[in-house]
């Protein structure tokens, strides 16, 4: 039997990494102010959220996190970044500098982005079909970044290297 290796689910977590730096990355070069004292909204805290969020923390953001599930807001709050539900973005938008959001699917709508400030700068980490709306985004007149395929971008060496320890670990695992 074949092995099927699906491309766009190879090293999730490897990638994470130079993921949450091509973030911190593209922040700094299209926001007017620093990093450290930004108020910066991570909209999901998977692997890409938690590690992204960690990166802005360090560099001295006020980092704030929104889940959809309990105990992925109590890990948020846990680690020092306040938490809100997913399900309550629409409201509270206006007060960040930075959104960064992680999950595949429509989270920012136009009822959501209406609330966003705007000189916010918008960072959709998020594969197909992204987060945010872009249509509504761009008829606010919002800046919104949608970094597909940032690992290979921004470290195309080290996410390389994660694909082939991921299929030599496939392969091992399947008994090749």
């Amino acid at each position: 039997m074949p092995l099927l290796v699906n491309p766009t689910f190879l090293c999730p977590t490897a990638n994470a990494f130079p993921t949450a730096e091509g973030a911190v990355q593209l922040a700094m070069e299209h926001l007017p102010i620093t990093i450290h004292g930004a108020r910066v909204l991570i909209i999901g805290f998977g692997r890409v959220g938690r590690l992204t969020a960690q990166r802005f923390a360090a560099l001295g953001a006020k980092v704030r996190v929104a889940a959809r599930k309990y105990d992925q807001l109590a890990w948020a709050e846990a680690i020092g970044f306040g938490g809100e539900p997913l399900s309550q973005l629409r409201g509270w938008l206006c007060g960040y500098d930075l959104i960064v959001n992680t999950v595949p699917s429509r989270v920012l709508g136009p009822e959501e982005l209406a609330d966003v400030k705007p000189d916010c700068l918008i960072l959709d980490l998020a594969s197909k079909p992204g987060g945010v709306d872009l249509a509504a985004a761009g008829a606010l007149g919002l800046t919104v970044i949608w970094a597909l395929s940032l690992p290979g971008k921004v470290a195309p060496v080290s996410a390389g290297a994660a694909i082939q320890r991921t299929i030599y670990n496939m392969l091992q695992e399947s008994g090749f």
